[in-house]
């Protein structure tokens, strides 16, 4: 890690691969969301293992709204399930579990199982796992910026006093520092619509294997590689500073 880098904290993960996966295998979709469920377990376990503060997951975008309704279910039926059965680990570990996204999109009984686990790990201090649902990054900024309008029409906030800091503010989680680290799994280079405003300076890193084939190694390999880059945030390389 380069002299006076703050070390990895927030990783964020594009989650990418579990439909290949099961096609590769002659398995019907869900199954690789099943399998994709057990990469998650491993992640967070891992996470906390190598005392990372954050976890960041792009669990369900904004544009898989337009799946098959079966498939849309069956992954709802999935987090629901997941959620339950692994709320004791976070309680027993410390994690803390938040979700962003426009969650009022999300069915009712989603949101209320989400509700209850977030209210009930809210005390966990070793890692705070957040899953992006409904999520999108474009529709994050858009609803920022409707925020700050109302404001500025309630008179509370002039135009001029807007800048990065106070738009910020208006994001889904504004306490959650931005990610420091973002992979990308099954080898697409793309964001796909995922943290747009906090991602600015991010490291990205992909690899080509699929979701459900993740593991701790593989966490362990894209921490690796982060330490050893440079983060300019755009200033001249240390290197060429004279």
């Amino acid at each position: 890690m380069d002299e006076g880098q703050k070390p990895l904290r927030h990783v964020a993960i594009i989650m990418d691969g579990n439909g290949r996966w099961a096609t590769a295998r002659g398995l019907p979709r869900v199954m690789g969301h099943h399998a994709g469920a057990q990469a998650v377990r491993r992640v967070v376990e891992a996470s906390c293992e190598l005392n990372l503060r954050a976890l960041t997951l792009y669990a369900f975008s904004w544009e898989n709204r337009d799946r098959p309704a079966d498939e849309i279910q069956e992954l709802m039926h999935l987090l629901e399930e997941f959620i339950r059965r692994e709320t004791p680990t976070m309680l027993a570990n410390g994690v803390r579990l938040r979700a962003i996204g426009r969650l009022d999109e999300l069915p009712a009984t989603v949101v209320e199982s989400l509700q209850r686990v977030i209210a009930r790990t809210a005390h966990g201090e070793r890692l705070t796992l957040t899953l992006a649902l409904s999520y999108g990054g474009r529709q994050e900024i858009v609803d920022a910026a409707r925020r700050l309008a109302q404001q500025v029409q309630r008179g509370t906030v002039r135009p001029e006093q807007i800048d990065e800091a106070l738009f910020a503010q208006q994001l889904y989680a504004p306490d959650l520092p931005d990610p420091d680290l973002l992979i990308r799994t099954s080898g697409e280079q793309r964001l796909s619509n995922f943290l747009l405003w906090q991602s600015s300076y991010t490291e990205l890193y992909v690899t080509p294997k699929l979701w459900p084939d993740f593991t701790k190694a593989d966490l362990i390999e894209a921490m690796a590689e982060y330490d050893r880059r440079e983060r300019r945030f755009g200033r001249i390389a240390a290197a060429h500073a004279d």
